[in-house]
């Protein structure tokens, strides 16, 4: 259900140090905590920890949704955060993919017209061959001129799913993608992010709590109080869980 380890190791996103804070002196909280971490080009990496861990915040200051207290993250060669704003907001539509846990879909719009708004704002015209290579990856030949209200839920995370993909991006940022599906459904997603790496040579950042989710990806990155603790490659669900039960079980003896 893996893939290799691709043999450049290019790396498609690298966070250096970096720390988030909120609040200050006794209402201190570090969200992040000196988190240095590099994602690679063509690899499906999934960031797991306990709650509270800092994966969500990991990965909004990755997509430069949130920004960190200090350190860097580059996105290819770019610095995020030296980026003026009319740069950063191009750098998200061109570059970042966007997969969330509520779908975040215009309910105004038919299935094709939200998979092509991230390129209708760009002022673009779609690649035709790609956005059928992706439609047809994804299943949805048949749902194109439906609205979300006429789809179920994996149908609705399917269309965000190949709407992070139609611009090809440099890399994808899932968020408990499958936090709101069922079993059979969320199996669907995982299997098409699964395929878009292996098939399609995207990069995809997940953050999940579901070791069965994890093990559809090449490499799980555990976080703790705010820091990387560890990494899996080749996972299982069983060897996931039994990781973040240890974490937990170690939190929790900590307090």
């Amino acid at each position: 259900m893996t893939a290799a380890a691709p043999a450049t190791r290019q790396v498609a996103a690298r966070a250096t140090d970096l720390t988030k804070v909120y609040g200050s002196r006794d209402a201190e909280v570090r969200a992040l905590d000196g988190v240095s971490l590099d994602v690679h080009a063509g690899e499906f990496t999934a960031v797991m920890g306990p709650s509270g861990s800092g994966k969500s915040t990991l990965m909004h200051c990755f997509a430069a949704l949130d920004t960190p207290t200090s350190g860097s993250v580059l996105i290819g060669d770019t610095e995020l955060y030296s980026l003026k704003d009319k740069a950063l907001t191009e750098l998200r539509r061109d570059r970042i993919g966007f997969v969330f846990q509520a779908f975040n879909l215009v309910p105004t719009l038919t299935a094709r017209e939200n998979i092509l708004l991230p390129v209708s704002i760009a002022g673009r015209k779609p690649d035709a061959a790609w956005f059928d290579q992706v439609i047809e990856a994804t299943g949805l030949a048949d749902r194109l001129d439906h609205r979300p209200s006429e789809m179920s839920g994996g149908q609705q995370q399917r269309v965000a799913c190949a709407r992070a993909l139609v611009s090809r991006p440099d890399i994808v940022f899932a968020d408990e993608p499958t936090g709101n599906l069922d079993s059979t459904s969320g199996a669907e997603v995982l299997g098409f992010l699964r395929r878009s790496v292996t098939d399609f040579g995207q990069t995809i950042v997940m953050v999940t709590h579901d070791p069965v989710a994890a093990s559809y990806t090449d490499r799980v990155v555990f976080l703790a109080d705010g820091r990387v603790v560890d990494e899996m490659r080749e996972p299982t669900a069983e060897r996931v869980l039994e990781h973040m039960t240890a974490l937990q079980t170690r939190q929790l003896g900590g307090q």
